[in-house]
């Protein structure tokens, strides 16, 4: 079984900027999107990739993933993805480790977060100044929660809670 472990984090303010990569536009869409377990397929530029997550942790799950002919994927979307959603993803690189920036576009705009995948659920990892309160465990931020309740839709209260 391969795991991923990832924390994620909300951003303090826009100073990640200046230091990230050319933005990629990724587009993904969710056969199933239980706490259990994930379905995701994913298109990156002229790539497309099937994903298969299971509950492990709130820091690890498995993951499975496979590359998967492009045609494949949009026809996945277009018939079996009822929940589907487009970010950008930034990197940035801090002592030995990429951050990936997700900037949100569509329903869940202005959302941005910052998520790290770590060696290990005890991993110590740097803390750049623009990295904000750490939202690991609040599974509102899950990208399969998103696509289901966007976040342009939170009540004010919601929002606010964050």
């Amino acid at each position: 079984m391969t795991v991923e472990i990832e924390r994620r984090f909300l951003l303090a303010d826009d100073s990640w900027r200046g230091e990230a990569s050319a933005p990629r536009l990724l587009v993904q869409g969710y056969v199933s999107v239980e706490k259990e377990r994930t379905v995701r397929v994913r298109i990156d530029g002229n790539k497309a990739w099937l994903t298969l997550k299971g509950y492990v942790s709130d820091i690890t799950r498995s993951e499975f993933e496979y590359e998967i002919p492009l045609a494949h994927a949009r026809e996945i979307f277009a018939t079996m993805c009822p929940f589907c959603m487009e970010k950008r993803r930034y990197e940035i690189r801090v002592g030995g480790f990429v951050f990936e920036i997700d900037e949100y576009l569509g329903s869940n705009a202005p959302l941005a977060l910052a998520e790290i995948e770590l060696p290990s659920e005890d991993a110590a990892f740097p803390r750049p100044a623009w990295l904000g309160r750490e939202i690991t465990c609040d599974g509102r931020f899950t990208n399969a929660y998103l696509s289901r309740h966007p976040y342009a839709q939170w009540a004010a209260e919601q929002i606010q809670a964050v």
